[in-house]
């Protein structure tokens, strides 16, 4: 999957696919030099799934969504984990512990839930194991293919879920 958590595109600064970029909300993976040389203050988080899209907005200041990501670096954010369980909708899934969530999300255990964007979460009352997750440039435990969506097992609040997603981020 070209986003995954691993990916080098999320800590170079190259693009991708930029033709992808001129065709709007659709199907195209792309990945523009807005990502290193954009400053915003506004984040607009989107998922499809199926025919159905859903955003949230995210305030944060940078200036660039490189300066969040590339490093590695955990950057937290506090919407709160039915904010982020919005962009799946009913169908959303997350164990009930830890709630990490922001930028470069990472369970303490290898292996196991993270996000480059996103949260995770734990059915222990801690942020070792996590096995669920929403976000984009995700991997780790679960569906490892899955880098944008919903991914949740052991004892997550609304059953086991393997939600995949095409993901929209967009700055102003």
């Amino acid at each position: 999957p070209t986003f995954h958590f691993d990916s080098q595109l999320w800590s170079k600064m190259s693009d991708f696919n930029p033709q992808g970029g001129e065709t709007g909300l659709d199907s195209q993976e792309t990945k523009l030099p807005t990502y290193w040389n954009t400053s915003f203050s506004e984040i607009c988080l989107g998922m499809k799934i199926g025919n159905l899209s859903r955003f949230i907005l995210v305030k944060k200041q940078a200036s660039s969504l490189y300066s969040l990501i590339a490093d590695g670096k955990y950057r937290a954010t506090s919407l709160g984990r039915n904010t982020w369980k919005l962009l799946i909708g009913s169908e959303a899934s997350l164990q009930l512990n830890c709630n990490k969530e922001g930028f470069n999300a990472v369970a303490k255990s290898k292996g196991n839930s993270k996000a480059r964007i996103g949260i995770i979460a734990n059915n222990e009352n801690d942020c070792e194991s996590c096995d669920s997750r929403i976000g984009f440039g995700t991997g780790a435990y679960g569906d490892d293919s899955n880098t944008c969506g919903n991914e949740a097992i052991f004892a997550s609040d609304n059953g086991n879920k393997h939600i995949k997603a095409m993901g929209y981020i967009l700055v102003q």
